[in-house]
């Protein structure tokens, strides 16, 4: 299995911006890349060169027809990156605004039947759901999921498929508990019923920890938000299937067929994303001897998944002489301790002390967590849990078992303190 060593993780770090202190706030330890990821210089660098350029694309110029091609360049490195031979990417305003427009055409360019999706799903898609279908006069089926593994299975969705579904959603990874969904299983137990559904998935959660294979999951639309992975905030990356974008799509009239983009794209965001895919390229070569940029993207992806696991079980059993979280007298870890779904993330709530307060403290020690109350966005976790509230500690590949010591020595002071 490809792994991080302590040189490579040094260099690692080199590449992202601000790891080790805030610009604000002074020295830290940042945990709280659910809530948006460190950045790559080279990502500032690309946003800073292109943010400069007066040229449109479509122009009749040198200028234009650079923007072109690096506009082409992105679309075939996501391509790449998804593992989508087929299909079309293109970006929007954000991952949220995405994942509405293509739920909306799948739901609006259907005729009459249900609309299917789970009770884990961020409000991203699960309002997006909910809305439409409302709109369209289509039923929604809730598939509730497991509330003491934060999971849902293929055979819940299985359970309440209908052959009539015509739209269905699934989200790849929960920013709430971090565990990770098999989308493959449940997009082959929803096509077992009804093989034309139009299948919808949320990956902004799943991005930054590796491993999107789009061709092996069977689906139709997959988004993605570029700043929990590496690159900026302002837009947005999602993937339409063939079949999706033959639907009714809202474009001007007289203007191309099966088009996505509206209005005149900045270039700078396809251009930042292909810095996160080039990023993924060099650390697949820094672990593996793949010749190809595909396996290399597998191989960063594999080490990253070690690497984190490291992580998380350090947070969660300890390191060194540091007991860990599951130690701590009445502690409530969401998912559970030992979930193998876990990617990069424990959220935890105490008896003793309440979730704003650990989060505090926390941040007076120089370590950013964040709450996660019982809310729109959290509740469909938190609530079955008897919590009003948690603890998000968010790590990424570029995070080390050292601040993961820290993090444990600040929650023994708070503990003792209690």
């Amino acid at each position: 299995m490809p792994e991080i060593n302590a040189p490579l993780l040094q260099e690692i770090r080199a590449r992202f911006a601000h790891v080790e202190a805030c610009p604000f706030a002074g020295p830290r330890i940042f945990f709280e890349n659910a809530g948006g990821a460190l950045t790559l210089n080279s990502v500032v660098d690309t946003t800073a060169t292109l943010a400069a350029i007066p040229d449109n694309q479509g122009r009749a110029n040198a200028g234009a027809e650079a923007l072109v091609a690096i506009i082409k360049q992105a679309k075939s490195d996501m391509a790449t990156f998804f593992n989508a031979p087929t299909g079309q990417f293109f970006v929007g305003e954000s991952g949220t605004e995405l994942t509405y427009r293509l739920i909306r055409t799948a739901v609006m360019g259907t005729e009459s039947g249900s609309v299917i999706g789970s009770t884990v799903e961020h409000p991203a898609s699960r309002s997006a759901a909910q809305h439409w279908a409302k709109q369209a006069g289509k039923p929604y089926i809730s598939v509730p999921h497991d509330d003491a593994t934060g999971l849902v299975m293929a055979d819940a969705y299985a359970a309440l498929m209908t052959s009539d579904v015509k739209v269905a959603t699934i989200l790849h990874t929960s920013p709430v508990t971090g565990m990770a969904i098999d989308v493959a299983s449940i997009a082959a137990a929803i096509r077992k019923v009804s093989p034309d559904c139009f299948i919808i998935v949320d990956g902004i959660q799943h991005a930054s920890h590796g491993h999107i294979d789009i061709d092996a999951y069977r689906i139709d639309g997959y988004i993605v938000s570029p700043y929990k992975v590496f690159s900026r905030h302002g837009y947005g990356v999602a993937w339409a299937s063939d079949r999706l974008s033959k639907l009714p799509l809202e474009a001007l009239i007289g203007g191309p067929v099966e088009n996505w983009e509206m209005g005149t794209r900045d270039t700078g965001a396809y251009a930042t994303f292909s810095d996160v895919v080039n990023y993924f390229d060099w650390l697949g070569g820094q672990v593996s001897d793949a010749s190809d940029k595909r396996t290399r993207i597998e191989a960063a992806g594999a080490a990253i998944k070690t690497h984190e696991k490291s992580l998380t079980g350090a947070m969660l059993f300890g390191t060194g002489n540091l007991s860990g979280l599951t130690d701590l007298d009445g502690v409530t870890i969401v998912g559970g301790a030992d979930n193998p779904a876990r990617e990069g993330l424990v959220c935890f709530a105490l008896d003793t002390v309440p979730a704003l307060d650990v989060v505090d403290q926390l941040n007076q020690s120089g370590i950013r967590t964040h709450i996660r109350k019982a809310d729109h966005y959290s509740g469909n976790i938190l609530n079955p849990l008897g919590l009003t509230a948690a603890v998000r500690v968010s790590m990424c590949h570029y995070n080390t078992v050292g601040e993961v010591a820290a993090f444990l020595t600040a929650m023994k002071a708070i503990t003792d303190n209690a």
